[in-house]
């Protein structure tokens, strides 16, 4: 008997577990599996409605106790680069960008390591192994780019972006550099240079991931003009950061069923 897959995408709910961004809370996930010949319509379609992808799962934050993830993204035609953002790119210049297929390579994850040893040794990703580095990197249904980033001088990978390309933007799924460098601000430099890549290949947006009112951790994006969030069902411009404290509060989030029927699929079916 031949199977198939479902049309219509199933979405599940992840076990509570301890909320990484802030202190005392639990999260959890919405998801549902990226796969098949319209996994490229389902993973535009989701990430313009607050959805990031991890290898072949799509999922957003739905917790029972707030809002708070927000799903955040750069404007290309309203980014202005802030005079530190300018220097940034000033001291970044002799870097080599080199985009390639979504491949894992040893060079990637010895930088990888000493990316996490020394900024996330004790986050949930310190465990990973060379296997689980080239499963982040490789297992991707969709259209993925690592962007390297290079010292020609050195010859030396300083910087690495694990990066989708949607039908109307780039979304930077995870980024890592040299933590031995702390004053070329590469995190920073990444961002900047998608925005460059972006505006230069006709794309309106960069995906950055969620920023999240009260933690610290993500408090860098809120640096960035034209950055827009998505909330209450629509993106709108960034506001100031403590605008954004009922997002905290737990009568902030709808049920699951709600959250559900409120996701507008793409037609699936060509």
């Amino acid at each position: 008997m031949r199977h198939s897959l479902p049309l219509a995408p199933q979405f599940y709910v992840t076990a509570p577990q301890p909320c990484p961004y802030l202190p005392g809370r639990m999260e959890r996930k919405l998801f549902t599996a990226l796969q098949g010949e319209a996994a490229d319509k389902l993973n535009n379609s989701l990430s313009k409605q607050g959805f990031r992808r991890s290898q072949n799962v799509l999922y957003r934050p739905s917790c029972s106790d707030c809002s708070a993830c927000l799903s955040a993204r750069i404007s290309v035609d309203a980014f202005r680069p802030s005079r530190s953002q300018k220097r940034t790119i000033k001291r970044n210049a002799h870097l080599r960008r080199h985009a390639s297929s979504a491949w894992a390579t040893e060079d990637q994850y010895d930088l990888f390591r000493t990316y996490l040893d020394a900024r996330h040794a004790d986050g949930g990703m310190a465990d990973m192994d060379v296997f689980d580095f080239a499963a982040m990197v490789e297992e991707t249904p969709i259209r993925s780019r690592v962007i390297e980033y290079s010292d020609p001088e050195r010859r030396k990978l300083q910087a690495v972006c694990l990066t989708d390309v949607l039908d109307d933007g780039l979304s930077m799924v995870y980024s890592f550099y040299s933590p031995n460098v702390p004053a070329q601000s590469l995190g920073t430099y990444m961002i900047l240079d998608h925005v460059e890549i972006a505006r230069e290949a006709g794309l309106p947006y960069v995906y950055l991931g969620y920023w999240v009112p009260g933690s610290t951790k993500m408090g860098y994006k809120s640096a960035f003009s034209g950055l827009e969030l998505y909330r209450h069902g629509g993106w709108e411009p960034f506001r100031k950061p403590d605008s954004y404290s009922a997002d905290i509060h737990p009568m902030s989030t709808d049920p699951i069923a709600e959250q559900v029927a409120n996701i507008s699929l793409p037609d699936l079916r060509s």
